[in-house]
């Protein structure tokens, strides 16, 4: 029978977090499919690792589910055409997280017309864990909570550190968004076979469903799909951010990911609820990656709901599918208001890790004008990191360039939750500071192994 986990037996979040307002307003809202687009713009980059290279060339005709981007890197994932159509173009596009990436211009037909590619591999369980993660990869699945990293590289934990629990992440902390939530409530017997197929990967002796107290329709739904499997469900008190990983490990088993550590160091891997159900996709109908629920909501948008939108249809496509914009334009972010992206352009597409789209009006933001960093050392920061973090000093550094203080101050433990800014008094911008603090102490980093190199060269030919 499906176990019930209480705060009685686990080790929940004492230290940090914070509690913005919920408005969960789509989490009665059923999930309907999205628009039909005219084209889709689809990046060759929708994951982390190596971009893909094109699979097609302008003219080339291409079916739904037709892989037409791939890399020989292991850290990668394959990306695939979500209509039917013809390439209109190879192109260098805006992608959501602010660049222009290389990407493939697709006209659709209309028909929708299915590849043979799509075929069911067969009974996961009946085959190795290494044919499971080779289908998981060639299907292009990647981490569906937002960090996009590919599945098959998460199954795959080095043989010395065996795997003890799976957690099949269900908070969904992150304000506004209920595509988890509605998953959860509309297959959650899906998510309960893509987790059974993932257990089988990694080979865990436990599997936690965790999903926060707000959701109390969520838990019940979860608990009737596991009874018969065994699932163990975990009811988090609802505080942000509890769905992230380090966080979500620590609390549900006391264990602590070393700094710059992976979860399975700790013997746990952790997969989204989108994620488990789109590995039961694949092996129940050979479905590869080209859709996923997006929320759409805010008061800046008229129509509010969950949407199963294909890859690479434009945000523009999305709005005008839910009734268009409302009062002055203000702040486009794909993802929560917490650690979503603020977009320049409606013209960038949903790629694999957009969990929401986030229209906010003008007139009811609060607008700082750009200005230097200024704390007043009230410590909120630090109090409320989750992470224990000194945030206000990580700012300080970033913001003056002095890399090495950085990486004594472990910027790179940093999840980028939010929280210190939120919290901030003086509204300093911290996260986009650790943000350009983890960049620029990378390339400091290269520059050193490049100089260490060239030196180590010269050396050696003198």
């Amino acid at each position: 029978m499906a176990g019930f986990i209480s705060s009685a037996k686990r080790y929940f979040l004492t230290k940090g977090g914070v509690h913005p307002r919920q408005n969960k307003r789509t989490a009665s809202i059923m999930v309907f499919p999205g628009p039909n687009p005219e084209q889709v713009i689809i990046p060759l980059v929708q994951h982390t690792g190596a971009p893909c290279e094109p699979l097609v060339e302008v003219g080339d005709r291409v079916l739904v589910g037709q892989k037409i981007g791939d890399s020989d890197a292991y850290v990668s994932a394959p990306v695939h055409s979500s209509v039917s159509g013809e390439v209109a173009g190879i192109i260098s596009h805006p992608h959501p997280t602010g660049k222009d990436v290389l990407s493939i211009q697709i006209v659709s037909d209309g028909l929708n017309e299915l590849s043979p590619e799509v075929i069911p591999p067969g009974d996961p369980f009946q085959i190795s864990p290494e044919e499971v993660r080779k289908f998981i990869r060639d299907a292009g699945i990647v981490g569906l909570g937002g960090a996009a990293f590919p599945t098959h590289v998460k199954l795959a934990p080095p043989a010395e550190k065996p795997i003890r629990t799976l957690i099949i992440n269900g908070a969904e902390c992150e304000p506004y968004l209920t595509a988890d939530h509605r998953l959860m409530i509309e297959r959650g017997k899906d998510i309960v076979r893509g987790a059974l197929i993932i257990k089988h990967v990694v080979g865990a002796e436990e599997v936690i469903i965790a999903i926060e107290s707000n959701k109390r329709d969520a838990v019940q739904r979860m608990r009737e799909a596991g009874q018969k499997d065994g699932m163990h469900i975990a009811v988090l008190p609802t505080r942000y951010p509890m769905g992230a990983e380090k966080t979500l490990i620590r609390t549900l088993t006391g264990r602590e990911v070393p700094s710059g550590g992976l979860p399975s160091d700790v013997g746990v891997v952790v997969n989204n609820v989108g994620t488990a159900a789109a590995i039961a996709d694949l092996f129940e109908k050979g479905a590869p990656l080209i859709e996923r629920i997006v929320t759409v909501c805010g008061d800046g948008v008229a129509g509010n709901a969950n949407l199963r939108i294909k890859i690479g249809t434009m945000a523009r496509d999305v709005i005008e599918f839910c009734g268009g914009y409302v009062g002055g334009r203000g702040k486009l972010i794909f993802g929560g208001p917490m650690m979503g992206l603020a977009q320049y352009s409606d013209r960038v597409p949903v790629v694999k890790g957009t969990s929401g789209i986030l229209v906010l009006r003008r007139e009811n933001l609060f607008i700082k004008e750009p200005a230097h960093f200024t704390c007043i050392r009230c410590g909120r920061c630090v109090r409320y990191c989750p992470m224990n973090l000194m945030p206000y000093a990580l700012g300080m550094y970033a913001d003056s360039g002095i890399w090495d203080k950085l990486e004594q101050f472990n910027v790179n433990d940093c999840i980028e939750c939010g929280c210190c800014a939120y919290v901030c008094p003086t509204k300093n911008p911290l996260v986009q500071l650790m943000k350009v603090g983890k960049e620029g102490l990378a390339k400091r980093k290269k520059k050193l192994e490049e100089f260490e190199h060239s030196f180590s060269e010269e050396e050696s030919v003198g």
